[in-house]
């Protein structure tokens, strides 16, 4: 397993394939990507790249403009994927999700939702059975926010209640990451 970390402007051809490719029904932004693939990677079993990738357009492929442009987009995809294989596997403490930031009333605000439905998104491609309660309780703390909307944040928005639960995102996806690698 190759884990190459992608350069920015890998992440930016990422995020510019997503909004060309995009609709409705597939991933939109580098932020639910990151999350569908967290998810993953933390799944009970391997996914395979003929459910997984499908998947991100919402079960259709794209007519891409070349083969090439698919194969890089694939390649990125499969690299960053290993990248946080490896980084939750040797070094889960480090693992940073990509959360979007917004400015809310002069205030900085880390946005999670977009990143907990692309995890949500990715637990059901992978098929997680039920979870015992501990876990349960840990995913709930991702899907409670994949809830949200984040489109508009609320003029009475309490930040620091807002970033309190997106403070503890990061360490549930740990757990339950590292929940399935000790049953696999």
């Amino acid at each position: 397993m190759h884990a190459q970390p992608l350069a920015p402007a890998d992440f930016e051809f990422i995020e510019d394939t997503l909004l060309k490719y995009g609709d409705d029904h597939s991933v939109l932004n580098l932020a639910e990507l990151d999350g569908y693939f967290t998810a993953l990677v933390s799944s009970p079993a391997q996914v395979e790249v003929g459910e997984w990738f499908p998947a991100i357009w919402g079960g259709q492929n794209p007519d891409w403009e070349s083969v090439e442009e698919a194969q890089r987009f694939l390649e990125l995809c499969v690299r960053h994927m290993n990248t946080l294989a490896a980084q939750l596997a040797a070094d889960a403490q480090a693992f940073k999700a990509r959360f979007d930031e917004t400015d809310h009333q002069g205030k900085a605000v880390t946005l999670a939702e977009e990143w907990c439905f692309g995890y949500i998104r990715g637990a059901a491609i992978g098929n997680w059975p039920e979870l015992p309660a501990e876990q349960a309780g840990q995913l709930e703390k991702i899907s409670g926010c994949a809830e949200q909307d984040n489109f508009e944040l609320p003029a009475d928005l309490d930040v620091n209640a807002h970033q309190q639960r997106v403070s503890a995102i990061e360490p549930a996806a740990r757990a339950l990451h590292d929940y399935w690698l000790a049953q696999r």
